[in-house]
């Protein structure tokens, strides 16, 4: 079983974060802990991330250390959690205008660019948790050949339903918004909108898989 700390954050809230390495099996598991924690009167919200998860409390100067205490006993006992599912296809335009940075991942992975969007669109991803922006998924099984590091000079706007890679993650942006990753497409698809009944389209656990269109590359 991966070790796991817990820390005060701030003045109102604790977090219990995981040992490396991040793996699915952990991801599950947080996603149980989170599930347990909803809920509970002294709790006001349980934020999970990736190998880690941030409880508020809502009197933290009486419950922290209580907290503290509760969270690694119930870490050690929790079981994976397989969420329901759903899956979920994204349609993308890779390349051109939307995927500037289409051309630096394959030149990284040693690929070429079609070889690039056809790898990243051959997997199933699964979203391991929602963070940094409303919706914003954080998505994993990236194939290892497509890992890239973030750009060295973030951009000042990323236009909203950007597909970027980050190290070894993929993910969507939102909003328009400054942001690191490395752009290779763009999808018509809103993944935040407050007017629907349900804002966020995906959730922690669903699985993703990205469409090529017939505009850019493809």
């Amino acid at each position: 079983m991966q070790r796991a700390r817990c820390y005060l954050l701030g003045e109102t809230a604790v977090v219990l974060a995981l040992e490396p390495p991040v793996t699915l099996e952990s991801q599950k598991r947080i996603w149980s802990l989170t599930q347990r924690l909803v809920g509970l009167p002294d709790v006001v919200e349980a934020i999970p991330g990736m190998n880690n998860i941030t409880v508020i409390l809502r009197d933290p100067h009486m419950q922290a250390l209580d907290a503290i205490e509760r969270l690694q006993r119930w870490w050690e006992e929790s079981d994976a959690l397989e969420p329901e599912s759903r899956f979920i296809e994204i349609p993308v335009i890779y390349g051109g205008e939307g995927g500037p940075d289409l051309a630096e991942v394959a030149r990284h992975s040693g690929l070429s660019e079609k070889q690039v969007v056809e790898l990243h669109a051959s997997v199933d991803y699964v979203v391991w948790f929602l963070g940094f922006q409303p919706g914003f998924p954080y998505l994993g099984s990236l194939p290892e050949r497509l890992h890239t590091p973030r750009r060295g000079e973030p951009r000042l706007r990323v236009p909203a339903g950007s597909v970027g890679i980050g190290g070894p993650q993929t993910g969507i942006y939102p909003l328009s918004t400054p942001g690191g990753w490395q752009l290779i497409g763009l999808t018509p698809v809103k993944l935040f909108d407050p007017h629907r009944d349900e804002p966020i389209l995906l959730r922690p656990g669903d699985s993703v898989r990205f469409i090529p269109q017939k505009e850019g590359i493809c």
